[in-house]
């Protein structure tokens, strides 16, 4: 190397004190990465001075206007200086850093803004008249009397002209509004009681309503269920299962949505810890680990979990934007998000997502659509009397039987339903209803009260299967093989230690490790399902699991997929005609089976139809 390093100077360094602008800027790149980032400041202030109703403009992606008006308490005339000076703050007395029960609680957020941007505040409290304090680039104008009829309004014009070279390293407006969007649809999400809008007013004028989500009302759980519907889409909240679950002062609350209602990336994974929207891998690790057994790899599930817990039990002072948290005992948080969605999950039995039969009848194909006025069919639907009647008037006569017997399809005779006791139900009344033909040798239809299911027998009886082998293995264990010489793995003392930490919950999956001196383990029992096992290869991939998620779901989820794997080769094949006591059995066992709404990849094992959804394909009013 013959250059020398940029970072010695021939002369001997000298250490200075950074002006207050300097500081403020270097402190404005930690906190305000970009528009986005002064939008969620600017809203948690909004929030914490009890706000009811939030608005939020912006303009070109929030680079020339970010204006956030609230109805909160106010900023005194007398204090708005205060504001605007670094680290002051009304939320914290400094006296308990983990006692924090605020969005807020640096005093860094607007003094950051007003030294990159210009920035103006005009605030009113109650009982007094309303006041205005602004600053560019760091210089603070005087105190002026205002117009306000009460809360405040936060003005942000020009971010980044104070430091130009932030400016290259934005993206286009498109992408920095979409990022404000979902900034301001996650504080909508934590906070369902305050009414938030947000304005594009791009060009002047009014400009357009992007998104509004107007105060909810009712429990917690009615208006969560309200706010998610607004944020997320009326399908995921007819798809969500309500998760309400408490472990050592851990409160764990929300609607996390059925496997078959998946995404294909994790763009519907949103996690609030103390109502603060947070990023954070062992939170996101433990809701893969919930669902890692219903969903293929490609695919994720949509949740959105609130984490409550005692501040001093969580640290929310460890990232400049404040998005990760440290708990003190992290093996509880992800315990309890584990077991409530599994539990949540096993709950819900055999349900499948709605979206599956949306998806279904819009993959028929209506007639063409002929010029002239729609034709409208009215049509009473049949008592069951007339259909008994039609049913023997269609019978077919002896000697056309042989006609049917090239059809890949057989039709079971329905017995006419007698009177029912009073501890009895009717078939069709059960959820699955009860089977009335097998197509193609693989697929049962089913008649319930309001419409029919299609089965695939080969999924469902598939995924059957492979729950009973799991509640064998959960009650028996995993049977571990001796090596008859341990393989010793090589690592750095860092992920010897990691992987050390969870040998106890390794050995109950069959794989014995232990120490070996230095930075080595040795490997002295595997799983006996996986027969023959590359030790050395599935320590690294948990190791990888750990750095990525803190968590590995690895040696469990090898052997699942061994136990899958029988399941399909011990279930019914497609192929297969079944009577129709196998087939009303195999729906019998799916309605008291958990999970058997989907298969082991996650697909639908079923689709039901409603018999209004039928009728309207055939333009039946």
């Amino acid at each position: 190397m013959v250059q020398a390093s940029p970072n010695i100077s021939e002369n001997q360094p000298v250490i200075r004190q950074l002006d207050e602008g300097t500081i403020n800027r270097i402190a404005a790149g930690e906190v305000v990465e970009r528009p986005a980032s002064a939008v969620k400041e600017l809203m948690e202030n909004a929030i914490d001075a009890g706000a009811k109703r939030i608005e939020v403009a912006i303009a070109d992606g929030g680079k020339t206007l970010i204006r956030v008006s609230d109805d909160g308490c106010g900023i005194a005339a007398d204090q708005l200086p205060l504001a605007l000076s670094r680290h002051a703050t009304s939320k914290i007395d400094g006296s308990d850093l983990l006692d924090i029960h605020s969005f807020g609680f640096r005093g860094e957020a607007l003094p950051s803004l007003g030294a990159v941007g210009r920035l103006s505040i005009t605030s009113r409290v109650d009982g007094a008249e309303a006041a205005q304090i602004a600053v560019t680039g760091g210089q603070m104008s005087t105190v002026k009397p205002a117009a306000l009829n009460r809360g405040t309004v936060v003005e942000l014009r020009d971010l980044f002209y104070a430091t130009p070279a932030r400016l290259k390293f934005l993206r286009t407006d498109r992408a920095e509004t979409q990022a404000i969007n979902d900034v301001v649809k996650r504080l909508a999400m934590a906070e369902p009681f305050i009414g938030f809008t947000l304005r594009d007013v791009s060009g002047g004028g009014e400009g357009r309503v992007t998104f509004r989500a107007d105060a909810e009302s009712g429990d917690l759980f009615d208006a969560l269920h309200g706010r998610l519907a607004r944020v997320l889409g009326a399908e995921f909240a007819e798809n969500a299962l309500k998760i309400d679950a408490e472990r050592d002062e851990f409160m764990l609350t929300g609607y996390a949505a059925l496997p078959t209602y998946s995404r294909g990336s994790a763009v519907a994974q949103f996690l609030f810890v103390n109502g603060r929207p947070v990023k954070d891998k062992l939170l996101i690790g433990a809701l893969r680990g919930a669902y890692f057994d219903f969903l293929s790899r490609d695919r994720h599930p949509a949740a959105a979990l609130f984490v409550e817990c005692d501040p001093h039990r969580v640290d929310v002072n460890v990232h400049p934007a404040k998005s990760e948290v440290r708990f003190r005992d992290p093996g509880m948080v992800r315990g309890l998000i584990v077991s409530a969605l599994r539990h949540a999950l096993a709950e819900a039995g055999h349900r499948a997502s709605t979206t599956v039969a949306g998806a279904t009848l819009g993959a028929f194909r209506p007639e063409p659509v002929q010029p002239g006025p729609a034709r409208v069919y009215q049509m009473d639907r049949p008592s069951q009397q007339a259909i008994a009647q039609s049913y023997r008037a269609q019978a077919p006569e002896p000697g056309f039987a042989e006609f049917g017997q090239s059809y890949s399809a057989r039709v079971e005779e329905v017995v006419e339903a007698g009177p029912v006791g009073p501890d009895e139900t009717r078939v069709e009344a059960l959820p699955l209803g009860a089977a009335r033909a097998q197509v193609h040798e693989n697929y049962i239809i089913a008649q319930t009260e309001t419409g029919m299911v299609i089965v695939d027998q080969h999924a469902a009886h598939e995924r059957l299967v492979y729950e009973k082998l799991k509640h064998q293995m959960a009650e028996n264990g995993v049977a571990a093989q001796a090596l008859l010489i341990p393989e010793i793995v090589e690592l750095s003392e860092g992920d010897c230690a990691r992987i050390i930490d969870i040998a106890a919950d390794l050995q109950k999956l069959g794989l014995g490790i232990e120490p070996f001196g230095g930075g080595a383990i040795a490997v002295r029992e595997t799983p006996a399902i996986l027969g023959e096992v590359n030790a050395r290869a599935m320590v690294l991939d948990i190791l990888d699991e750990l750095a990525d998620l803190g968590d590995s779901q690895t040696v469990q989820a090898r052997i699942e997929a061994i136990l899958s794997r029988v399941a399909c080769h011990g279930s019914i094949r497609s192929g297969r005609r079944m009577r129709a006591e196998e087939m009303n059995a195999l729906l019998r066992e799916m309605e008291a089976t958990p999970h058997s709404g989907q298969c082991n990849h996650g697909r639908p094992t079923y689709v039901e139809l409603k018999l209004s959804d039928i009728e309207r394909l055939f333009g039946r009013t």
